[in-house]
């Protein structure tokens, strides 16, 4: 038969969002979380699963991405440092990327596996990791603000939703 994603979710009372699994890609479970991506059998494409919360799929990334980026960036007269925490799949990172006026990136994201499956899966989300403005800390992002206080411009929080590894976001 056929195998189906639902997510159900307090947070959204009475309904539901699911998905026909076509095929498994990954399923493993990190230090941190779960983390799973599936191709699913409709136009959302490749789905990334955090702890059975979807995170990102191929067909709508853009319109997350896009606003939680430039929104922040285009209202701060100046932004060239940035710091983004979370956002492993790459896809925040490649639209502040875009903005010539960053001269440096930081991504502080505490699950490695997160980035090597946006590398993987989702290539045309994860671009910008070559990008020379780019470092990448891996850690507790509430821990790294702390210890770099005024440094950036932009602060741009890319986290899960606030349990497990991002509940101090």
């Amino acid at each position: 038969g056929k195998q189906w994603f639902s997510e159900v979710n307090e947070q959204w009372k009475g309904q539901a969002m699911s998905l026909e699994v076509k095929e498994m890609l990954f399923d493993k479970k990190s230090e941190y979380q779960h983390v799973q991506v599936f191709e699913s059998n409709s136009p959302f494409g490749t789905v990334l699963l955090l702890d059975g919360v979807i995170q990102i799929t191929d067909l709508d990334e853009c319109a997350y991405q896009e606003m939680i980026a430039h929104l922040p960036l285009f209202s701060h007269e100046n932004p060239e440092r940035v710091l983004i925490i979370g956002g492993g799949d790459g896809g925040v990172l490649r639209e502040v990327c875009r903005h010539a006026c960053v001269k440096e990136v930081v991504i502080c994201e505490i699950d490695k596996m997160v980035i090597e499956c946006g590398a993987k899966y989702f290539p045309r989300v994860a671009t910008a990791w070559k990008d020379p403005r780019v470092s990448l800390h891996c850690g507790d992002g509430a821990a790294f603000v702390k210890s770099k206080k005024n440094h950036f411009d932009v602060i741009i929080c890319d986290s899960s939703d606030p349990v497990g590894p991002a509940t101090s976001l």
